[in-house]
């Protein structure tokens, strides 16, 4: 069965050339397109005798040149029908024609216009290329016959069929869909970020927002001393730091200083910044141009903390010490030469005791750290706790340091009585707290005061007994009562409170003893004598 599709095309190309007018042709179009629907339809409706035919038939037969019924020639037939149509898109009336796109718009409307310009500016140039290509139906290149997948209504329509199927612009196109909205306009104070023509005040401005801008436009000094001014103007310390920072790097030093001699504020923030970043040598550059000799030799002083080598550190001091320093900042400098040169050689003394491991004090208490480069108060406790018993004349013995550095008595009790307490060494403690007047008497004394004493045993895990005494020691009543009911010193409350005849204090005491205990019996013993007048 011959297909009727090429017959059914030369009808209609008939039909279209008898009509001159547009309306006329869109209609045959779609006539056209309703017959080879209504064909496809035809063919498709077949009576029982042509099925039962069909399937007993078979598509595959032997070639032959003079077969006219052949695939071959089916397929050349409708090639012919297909290309004719370009006969009845040329003629004369094809002014009158109106141009659509492969999407079925018309070519030179808006929405074609804006698809048009996103499809070119979204694909390659082989895309655009193509692009150009279909942009109407007034040139036409052969296109590749797809397998089943367009149909013929939608190469007019440039609609697909009703499916899955996409359509054949999309399909010869790689650009994938995009809804593109028409690009607004940058307001004109954001092109000023590509450019150089910034002010000083616009300049500081885009500093504080945090903007990226660059300083090098301001080459000439009076421009990069405005660019200061104006930063100085608006207080803010981290724009006066990167303007400093650009200073630095395209100025002299001699220059440099120069100008901030005169602009106190920025010459503080360029100190301060040195110091951060450790430039001693451009610090000390600085204060010796501004004659600042004390200033100059703390930075010098300040140099020592870099130096980790003791012997390197302790010879580094002993040039600081003839610098212009004040008078206390010099006794300063004298005192720590000579506590690291004593350092030097306690640490080397007792490193060799302890591995010798000859002295009972470095075998029962080994050493966790060295003693180089501490504070005075930690050698002094250090000292306490290995050499508390040496004598004064021994670079190690406590009463040296103590003379030597002029530590207040305050200070070398609360220090040598946390190394003792420490120890448990409790004889060496009441030792420290005795003293003798010029009668001979012995009596108990503490710079520090009595109860924190008592703090500083408890702290040490001392026995109650000591504990006791030391509470017994302290002058105001309601601390020794605070104190000896918080360290359960049950002897010195229950005396105290007989002494001060308060009956009630007592009784509400013995509720809180052991049951039995000889605190009670004795808390007993008082309340029943009838030697005592009791206030309550």
């Amino acid at each position: 069965m011959k297909s009727t599709r090429p017959t059914l095309y030369r009808a209609v190309v008939r039909m279209t050339e008898r009509s001159g007018k547009k309306t006329q042709k869109r209609s045959f179009n779609r006539a056209a397109m309703m017959s080879l629907s209504q064909a496809s339809v035809v063919k498709m409706n077949r009576t029982k005798g042509d099925e039962e035919e069909y399937w007993n038939s078979s598509k595959f037969k032997a070639f032959t040149f003079d077969d006219e019924d052949d695939e071959l020639s089916q397929l050349k037939e409708s090639k012919r029908a297909v290309n004719s149509l370009r006969d009845f898109v040329d003629d004369e009336d094809d002014d009158d024609l109106e141009r659509v796109s492969w999407s079925g718009e018309p070519v030179g409307s808006i929405s074609w216009s804006i698809k048009e310009t996103a499809g070119n500016s979204g694909s390659s140039q082989e895309g655009r290329e193509q692009l150009k290509s279909r942009n109407s139906f007034s040139t036409y290149a052969q296109l590749p016959k797809p397998s089943s997948t367009y149909s013929l209504s939608s190469f007019f329509r440039g609609r697909t069929r009703p499916g899955s199927f996409q359509s054949l612009s999309d399909a010869l196109s790689d650009v994938p869909a995009k809804t593109y909205a028409p690009e607004l306009g940058r307001p004109k104070g954001e092109y000023r970020d590509y450019s150089n023509d910034w002010s000083p005040s616009d300049t500081v401005w885009r500093l504080r927002k945090g903007k990226v801008c660059s300083l090098e436009r301001f080459r000439s000094l009076q421009d990069k001393l405005r660019l200061l001014e104006e930063a100085v103007s608006v207080h803010d310390g981290n724009v006066i730091t990167a303007v400093l920072i650009f200073l630095k790097r395209t100025l002299s030093k001699e220059i440099l200083f120069r100008e901030l001699e005169v602009r106190q504020v920025a010459l503080r923030h360029l100190i301060h910044f040195l110091k951060e970043i450790g430039d001693q040598k451009l610090l000390l550059d600085l204060f010796r141009f501004l004659d600042r000799t004390e200033e100059l030799a703390l930075s010098h002083y300040r140099e020592h903390l870099n130096i980790q080598d003791p012997e390197k550190r302790k010879e580094f001091l002993k040039t600081c010490i003839g610098l212009p320093f004040s008078a206390e900042d010099s006794a300063h400098i004298q005192d720590h030469y000579t506590l690291l040169e004593r350092q030097i050689i306690i640490e080397a003394n007792d490193r060799h005791l302890e591995s010798a491991g000859q002295t009972e004090i470095f075998r029962k208490h080994p050493r966790k750290a060295s003693i180089l480069n501490m504070p005075l108060v930690t050698t002094l406790f250090y000292s306490c706790f290995y050499h508390y018993t040496e004598a004064e004349g021994t670079f190690s013995s406590p009463v040296n340091l103590k003379k030597t550095f002029k530590i207040p008595d305050k200070q070398y009790v609360l220090t040598a009585l946390a190394a003792r307490a420490k120890l448990r060494a409790w004889h060496d403690v009441d030792a420290l707290f005795t003293t003798k007047n010029w009668l001979g008497y012995t009596k108990k004394r503490a710079p520090i005061g009595f109860h924190r004493v008592v703090e500083i045993l408890h702290k040490n895990s001392a026995p109650v007994q000591i504990l006791q005494e030391y509470v017994n020691l302290v002058e105001d009543v309601d601390t020794k009562l605070n104190l000896a009911t918080k360290f359960k010193c049950h002897d010195v409350v229950i005396d105290t409170c007989r002494d001060l005849k308060d009956r009630q204090q007592l009784l509400a005491y013995r509720s809180k003893v052991d049951k039995g205990s000889a605190e009670e019996e004795k808390i007993d013993a008082i309340l029943n004598s009838s030697q005592i007048r009791w206030k309550n």
